[in-house]
C-alpha cells in the first residue's frame, strides 16, 4: 500500500466509552421501552391503551377491595353509635329518669321485603339525648327519617307505607346516624308512650361493647371469599399486560436487526409493559375516584355504601402500586423466554418445546397439601388465616397454570371436521397461549365459586335451624304489650276486617295465680289464662266440642309434672287471681266446675300453650288487667300487598306492635350477610372477567385483521369465519370449565374436611358452569360486529 493509499484509508476507530451496565442499563432499556410504547404510532397506542384499560379495571377493583377494612370499620362504628348505651347492671337494668333521659320502644317494620328500623320516643325532660344524625327531638306526631325513607314515602311506591307512618316529617337523619345511604330509618315522637305499654328508658347512645365474635366457620368463609374474588383479578391483570404480544415481538425483531442484544431486547419489552401498567394504575385510580362519587346511588341486594367509607388502606394501596408494575415486568420477561427474537424474525417455542406438565401439577397439589396439614378448624381454637388463604391461592393459581398445557394437549389431538372447526383448531394449535390466557380468569372464578358453594352447603345447617312454625296454617304473627282494657279485643276484630285476611287465631293472654297466703320459700302456683273464640281455641288445644261460654283446662303432652302444676292453679270450681303484682287490686274469677280437661295442640308458631282457656262468653277480655294480645293471621296470598295491609292494621292498633312472618326455616343473620357480600363481590368479579374477555377477544381479532381480510378476499364465507371464532372460544372454555369443576370440587372437599364437615351435594357446580358458559357466549356475540368490520377488503392495505 502506498503512502497515498494509507492517507486515504480511514483511521482505526478508537473504542468509545463503555455503555452503562447493571442497574443503569436496566433503567436505560426500560426508559427506551417506555419511549417506544409512547411513540409507537397508531398501532402502538392501541396496544398500550388495551393494556392500560385492562390493568386499570383490575386496579380499580383491587383498590376497592383494599377499602374494605375501612368500610367495615366505619359501618360498625356508626351502627354502635346509634345503639342505646349499655346500662350498668346488666341488660335488664334501666336508666333513671332525668332531664336528659328518653323513653323509647322499638317500632321496626318491614315493607315489600325491606326492613325499616324505627323507634317511638318520648322525652323525659327539656334536654333529651339525641340519636346520632338527628338535630331536633321529634315532638308527638312528628318524625325524622333517613333520606332514603323520605324518598320512598314521597314516591308512589310508598303509598301503603305512608298509611303506616302518617307522622309529619320534620327533618332528615344526617350521615352519622346511618349505616349506609340506603338505610330506611325513622324516629317518631309520642306523647302516650309509658313503661306500662312497652317503653324503656335510656340515658344515651353509643354502645362501646365489642361485637360478638365471628364463628370460626364464618371466618373461613370470609377468607375464601376474599381469595376467590381477588385471585381472578390478579390473573386478569397478568393477562392484560400480554395484550398485543405478537406485534410487539415483530417490532423487537427489528431492534435486533439494528444491533440490540437479546437481554437488551427483553428489557425494552419489559419497559413497554411497564408503561402500560403505569397508565393502568392511573386509569384505575381515576376509575376508583370517579366511581366512588356514584357508589352512594348504587344498591345491590339492599347493600349500599357511603363514598367517604371507600378509603383504601395505605399499606394495601402501596402494595397494589408496587405489585402491578413489577408484575407487568416479570410476566413480560418470563414470556420472552419462550420467544427467540432474531434480526430476521420471531420464532416461538411451539412444537419443538412442549409445555411441561409435572411442575404445573405441583402447585395445586402443594395447595391441597397445605390445607390438609392445617388441621381441623373448631370453635375453641383461633383461626390462622394464612395457611387457609395460601393453600387456596396455590390451588387456584395452579389451575390457571395447568390450563395452557391441557388446552395444548387436547387441540393437538384434534383434526378433521367442517371448515369452521378446522380453521378454529388450526389457530389454536398454532397459538394456544392466547386462548388459555383469555379463559384463565373465568376458570379460576368458576373453580373458586364451586368450592364456595360446596362450603356454604356443608356449613349451612350450622347457621340454619328449623323453627317448627307452620306457614300453611298462618303466615303472620303479631304481639303487643298495649294493656288498656279494650285493646286486646279490638286487635282481633280489626285484623279480621283487614283486606286479604282469611282467619285470625287471636288470643288475649294473662297470667293467673292461686289465691291465698304462701310462705317465703313456697312458689305461688301460676299458669296462663287464654281468652279467644272457639276457632282460636281449637287451634291451641284438642277440643271436640266448643260453644261460646265454655272453659277448658289444658294439659301439656306427656308431662305429668307440668300437668300437676297447672292443676294446682286451675282448680275447677275455685277462684284464680288475675293481675297480681301489677300494683292494683287483683281481679278474681271462678273457673267453672264443669270445665273439661283437654290436651294442648301445637299452634302455627310451633309453640304449646297450656293452662286455662276460655271463650269470650265465659270472661270479657276487655276487663283483664295486664293482658297481652297475640295474633296468628292466615291470609290470601293471591291478594297483592296483603302483607302491607296486615302491617298497616297493626300500626293503627299499636305503632309498637311486632309483626313477624312465619317461616319454617330461620337463617343466622351473620351468615346471611356473608352470603350477601359474596353476591355483591361475585357480581363485580364476573363483570370484570367479562370485560377482560371482551378486550382480549377484540385484541386477538385486531391482530388477525389482515388474515381475516385475505380469507374473505379468497372467497371464504363470513359465516364460516364467524363459526370459527365461536369454536376458537368454545373449545378452550369447555376445557377450562372441566378444569374448574375438577379443581373446585377438590378445593371444596379439602376445605370441608378441614372444617370436619361432610360434602352434602357434589352437583353444585352445574349453576356456576352454566353461568360461565353463558358469559362466554355473551362475549362472543358482542365481539361479532367487530369481526364483520375486520373482514372488509380495506384490511388488505398496509404501510
Amino acid at each position: 500500500m502506498t503512502l497515498l493509499d494509507q492517507k486515504k484509508a480511514p483511521a482505526a476507530t478508537r473504542p468509545g466509552p463503555p455503555g452503562p451496565t447493571g442497574f443503569a442499563a436496566w433503567l436505560r432499556d426500560l426508559a427506551l421501552g417506555i419511549r417506544f410504547a409512547a411513540g409507537g404510532g397508531h398501532e402502538g397506542w392501541i396496544r398500550t391503551a388495551l393494556t392500560a384499560v385492562g390493568v386499570g379495571l383490575g386496579v380499580a377493583l383491587l383498590v376497592t377491595a383494599a377499602s374494605a377494612p375501612h368500610l367495615l370499620e366505619e359501618r360498625s362504628a356508626r351502627s354502635q353509635a346509634r345503639a342505646e348505651s349499655a346500662i350498668p347492671g346488666g341488660p335488664d337494668a334501666r336508666a333513671a329518669k332525668t332531664d336528659t333521659s328518653v323513653l323509647r320502644v322499638n317500632a321496626e317494620t318491614e315493607y315489600r321485603g325491606r326492613t325499616i328500623d324505627g323507634w317511638l320516643m318520648r322525652a323525659d325532660g327539656a334536654r333529651p339525648v339525641l340519636p346520632p344524625g338527628v338535630a331536633r327531638f321529634p315532638a308527638a306526631d312528628e318524625m325524622v327519617v333517613s333520606p332514603a325513607l323520605k324518598e320512598l314515602l314521597d314516591s308512589s311506591e310508598g303509598k301503603l307505607l305512608r298509611e303506616r307512618l302518617p307522622n309529619r316529617i320534620t327533618g332528615t337523619i344526617a350521615d352519622p346516624g346511618l349505616v349506609s345511604p340506603g338505610d330506611l330509618v325513622y324516629y317518631a315522637g309520642s306523647d302516650t308512650l309509658t313503661p306500662d305499654n312497652g317503653g324503656h328508658r335510656i340515658a344515651g347512645y353509643g354502645d362501646p361493647r365489642e361485637g360478638e365474635e365471628m364463628p370460626p366457620v364464618l371466618i373461613v368463609l370470609i377468607i375464601m371469599i376474599c381469595v376467590v374474588l381477588l385471585v381472578p383479578v390478579a390473573i386478569f391483570i397478568v393477562t392484560a399486560v400480554r395484550f398485543g404480544g405478537d406485534r410487539r415481538d415483530r417490532r423487537l425483531a427489528a431492534l435486533r436487526l439494528v444491533g440490540t442484544d437479546i437481554r437488551m431486547t427483553r428489557r425494552i419489552a419489559a419497559g413497554e409493559a411497564l408503561f402500560g401498567a403505569l397508565l393502568g394504575l392511573l386509569i384505575g385510580a381515576v376509575l376508583f375516584l370517579v366511581g366512588r362519587q356514584f357508589v352512594g346511588h348504587i344498591e345491590m341486594w339492599n347493600v349500599s355504601v357511603f363514598p367517604s367509607d371507600l378509603v383504601p388502606d395505605l399499606r394495601l394501596a402501596a402494595l397494589v402500586v408496587v405489585a402491578v408494575p413489577l408484575t407487568a415486568m416479570v410476566v413480560t420477561l418470563a414470556a420472552m423466554r419462550s420467544v427467540v427474537i432474531e434480526p430476521l424474525g420471531v420464532v416461538r417455542g411451539g412444537r419443538n418445546r412442549r409445555r411441561r406438565f409435572w411442575w404445573r401439577l405441583l402447585m395445586p397439589a402443594a395447595g391441597l397439601a397445605v390445607l390438609g396439614m392445617t388441621g381441623k378448624v373448631d370453635e375453641f381454637s383461633p383461626v390462622n388465616p394464612y395457611p387457609i388463604a395460601g393453600g387456596a391461592v396455590l390451588v387456584l393459581v395452579g389451575l390457571a397454570l395447568l390450563l395452557p398445557w391441557l388446552i395444548e394437549a387436547c387441540v393437538n389431538r384434534l383434526n378433521g371436521g367442517p371448515v369452521p372447526w378446522q380453521l378454529a383448531i388450526r389457530r389454536l394449535q398454532l397459538s394456544s397461549g392466547a386462548a388459555s390466557r383469555a379463559v384463565s380468569g373465568i376458570t379460576v372464578a368458576v373453580a373458586g365459586a364451586v368450592a364456595l358453594q360446596m362450603l356454604f352447603a356443608a356449613v349451612g345447617d350450622e347457621f340454619t335451624r328449623m323453627t317448627g312454625q307452620d306457614p300453611s296454617r298462618a303466615q303472620f304473627y303479631t304481639f303487643s304489650e298495649k294493656v288498656d282494657p279494650g285493646a286486646a279485643n279490638r286487635t282481633i276484630e280489626q285484623f279480621k276486617a283487614t283486606k286479604g285476611v282469611k282467619r285470625v287465631i287471636g288470643k288475649v293472654e294473662v297470667y293467673v295465680t292461686r289465691p291465698g297466703k304462701f310462705s317465703g320459700d313456697d312458689v305461688r302456683p301460676t299458669t296462663s289464662l287464654i281468652v279467644g273464640d272457639c276457632g282460636t281455641l281449637r287451634e291451641l288445644a284438642r277440643i271436640d266440642s266448643c260453644k261460646d261460654g265454655d272453659t277448658f283446662v289444658v294439659h301439656p303432652r306427656n308431662d305429668k309434672e307440668m300437668s300437676n302444676w297447672v292443676d294446682q292453679t286451675a282448680r275447677k270450681g275455685k277462684e284464680v287471681e288475675i293481675g297480681a303484682g301489677l300494683g292494683g287490686k287483683p281481679m278474681r274469677w271462678t273457673l267453672p266446675a264443669d270445665s273439661p280437661t283437654v290436651t294442648v295442640r301445637r299452634d302455627p308458631m310451633g309453640e304449646d300453650s297450656w293452662g286455662i282457656m276460655a271463650t269470650t262468653g265465659a270472661i270479657d277480655p276487655t276487663t283483664l288487667p295486664g293482658a297481652m294480645t297475640q295474633s296468628q293471621i292466615r291470609v290470601d296470598q293471591s291478594v297483592p300487598d296483603v302483607a302491607e295491609y296486615v302491617r298497616n292494621t297493626a300500626a293503627r292498633i299499636d305503632p309498637a306492635m311486632r309483626v313477624s312472618s312465619l317461616t319454617s326455616v330461620a337463617r343466622d343473620e351473620k351468615y346471611a350477610s356473608v352470603q350477601r357480600g359474596l353476591q355483591v363481590g361475585a357480581t363485580l368479579t364476573l363483570l370484570l372477567i367479562a370485560a377482560a374477555m371482551l378486550v382480549s377477544q377484540l385484541e386477538q381479532l385486531r391482530e388477525r385483521k389482515r388474515l381475516l381480510s385475505v380469507l374473505v378476499a379468497f372467497g371464504t364465507r363470513r359465516s364460516t369465519l364467524g363459526w370459527s371464532v365461536l369454536w376458537q372460544t368454545a373449545v378452550p372454555v369447555v376445557i377450562g370449565l372441566v378444569v374448574a369443576i375438577a379443581g373446585g370440587l377438590g378445593l371444596g372437599a379439602a376445605l370441608i374436611a378441614m372444617l370436619d364437615k361432610e360434602v352434602t351435594d357434589w352437583w353444585l357446580f352445574l349453576p356456576m358452569t352454566g353461568a360461565g358458559a353463558a358469559l362466554i357466549l355473551l362475549v362472543t356475540l358482542v365481539s361479532l360486529p367487530s369481526l364483520w368490520r375486520m373482514m372488509r377488503p380495506e384490511g388488505l392495505r398496509t404501510e
